[in-house]
């Protein structure tokens, strides 16, 4: 398929004929599936694109009441010499494990509260009710892959994350990060630096009285003693939180050279409300609430001194999950992120909703590829603009008190599950790879950015749904856009399988994709290890 050069009105793109059953269990394929290649494979593009998400919403009689809650299912493509081979696997921890064990669902997740068996005896169920009001999380690690060390790690947002091997996909150690780190929750995006450390960020609630957010660093390499690398885990830094028991809700955060950029949004969950939510029999979800009275506030965390700058930073509220990229220009920060008016996406993939078609009716809060600028020097006058980029309209306008009000630039609109070439991660860049999601969070297309042009290419094939397109850099590329986008498409179609598509980054064009008569499942998001790593 041809890449779109140029953006279509809505209504030629086919969505009222689709849908996506979100609530369909899928099988695992734990065994190698040799895949059709089409089209011809770069012989540099070697490696494996390992991918998360949930595959199985109901457990005998019990489901899930939200898609994000659904068991995690891992799947991968391993890319050798031109040919690609699929499996998948459930990830078997411990939720996993005892959900089939009693054939229910007894597992809480954010959005599904379980409840023990009635046939069971009361000394169960006050264990069960306590283990509730001082939640142990879930293991059920459906979101991300991240890297520790040289070991890889599917992840969730709970203190637990769970060790796996890429290839076969086995489930290994459950890791718990409160054995390393007082945090309770963890973010699902980590950054790398060139020396492979790794840097991530969590919450730590009412710890000696206190709730902070805290960033740490993962050393890279591998432990002589085959210990977790986060044995080795160092925080970085810490920023207070504004209230004790409200902790903003985050999923990412911004990383250059010399700052961490953390964005702390009106999206908040009350820990109280959480320790309740079983008693009260509702879920924990119901626990974060979207404050659209309050401000958001910015912090930039120097990283040399590992404080946190005096200008305080703030704009209007809004809700973000996925930061784009973020660098230095010129004595100013630019933090790119794909932003929301309010928190309605949540709610949407509840799976009573997602039963009803999306379309163009569907009330959806379309999200914004934003720009925000900070300067690193405040000096000036009251109400003066300190933003000297030529580039950008955005804005940060000097008040009282070391107060700044930032306004984003609006770059696009209608796009999210950014990725770019992590080579240039905390560099001046220009180009993001993202899923038009303009009518609806289901993906029809994916699209290439241009944030110094601002024109858009698109691919579309019109009868698929496209996961988070990933870009792979060519070894000894030097141009930003110089590899190619890997995405996962699932057919539209009865019966029909997906297929794994690879595009010509620089052009946006298809060079090849991989077939399979495989049922796949919609995923959330991935990570390439290259042969070489």
């Amino acid at each position: 398929m041809e890449a779109v050069n140029m953006k279509l009105p809505l209504d030629l793109y086919p969505t009222l004929n689709m849908e996506y059953d979100y609530s369909k269990n899928k099988e695992e394929h734990p065994d190698p599936i040799k895949a059709e290649v089409k089209g011809v494979i770069p012989d540099w593009l070697q490696g494996t694109l390992i991918r998360n998400g949930p595959g199985r919403f109901s457990v005998g009689d019990t489901s899930y009441n939200h898609w994000f809650d659904g068991l995690a299912l891992l799947h991968n493509f391993i890319i050798n010499k031109g040919e690609v081979t699929y499996r998948s696997k459930y990830l078997k921890g411990d939720t996993y494990n005892s959900n089939m064990e009693a054939n229910r669902i007894v597992v809480s997740e954010m959005g599904t509260m379980a409840y023990p068996d009635p046939c069971k005896n009361i000394f169960s169920k006050v264990v069960t009710f306590l283990s509730h009001t001082i939640p142990d999380f879930t293991d059920n690690c459906g979101n991300n892959i991240i890297k520790y060390g040289s070991d890889y790690h599917a992840t969730s947002e709970t203190n637990y994350i769970r060790k796996i091997d890429p290839i076969t996909l086995q489930t290994q150690d459950k890791v718990d990060y409160m054995k390393y780190l007082p945090v309770n929750i963890v973010a699902s995006h980590t950054h790398y630096d060139k020396e492979g450390n790794s840097y991530s960020m969590g919450t730590s609630i009412a710890e000696k009285g206190k709730t902070k957010y805290m960033l740490f660093k993962v050393p890279g390499g591998s432990r002589s003693d085959q210990s977790s690398p986060l044995k080795s885990a160092e925080v970085v830094c810490t920023v207070p939180c504004r209230s004790l028991l409200t902790p903003s809700y985050y999923h990412s955060f911004g990383m250059t050279d010399n700052y961490f950029i953390f964005i702390e949004q009106p999206l908040k969950l009350d820990i109280l409300k959480m320790a309740t939510a079983y008693l009260r029999k509702v879920s924990w979800a119901s626990c974060m609430k979207f404050h659209p009275e309050e401000n958001t506030f910015i912090h930039l965390i120097d990283r040399n001194t590992k404080k946190e700058v005096a200008t305080k930073f703030y704009t209007g509220p809004m809700a973000v999950y996925h930061q784009i990229n973020a660098f230095e220009d010129d004595g100013h920060v630019v933090f790119d992120v794909i932003a929301y008016d309010d928190h309605s996406l949540y709610d949407l993939f509840y799976l009573e909703k997602l039963k009803e078609q999306m379309s163009a009716s569907t009330m959806y809060c379309k999200p914004k590829c934003k720009r925000f600028v900070f300067p690193l020097n405040d000096k000036g006058e009251n109400g003066e603009d300190l933003v000297k980029l030529k580039y950008t309209t955005a804005s940060a306008v000097k008040e009282k008190e070391g107060k700044v009000l930032v306004q984003g630039e609006v770059l696009c609109e209608g796009v999210e599950l950014p990725r770019i070439n992590y080579n240039f991660n905390g560099r001046k860049y220009r180009y993001s790879y993202m899923c038009c999601v303009e009518i609806s969070p289901v993906a029809t297309r994916i699209v290439k950015f241009d944030a110094q042009t601002k024109q858009q290419i698109e691919w579309t094939e019109g009868n698929g749904f496209a996961s988070e397109p990933v870009f792979i850099p060519r070894p000894d590329g030097v141009e930003e856009d110089d590899g190619v986008v890997l995405a996962v498409v699932i057919n539209a179609q009865p019966r029909q399988g997906g297929f794994l598509l690879i595009l010509d980054a620089k052009s946006f064009k298809e060079v090849a994709r991989a077939s399979l008569d495989v049922d796949f499942h919609m995923d959330m998001h991935g990570y390439f290890i290259p042969d070489c790593c």
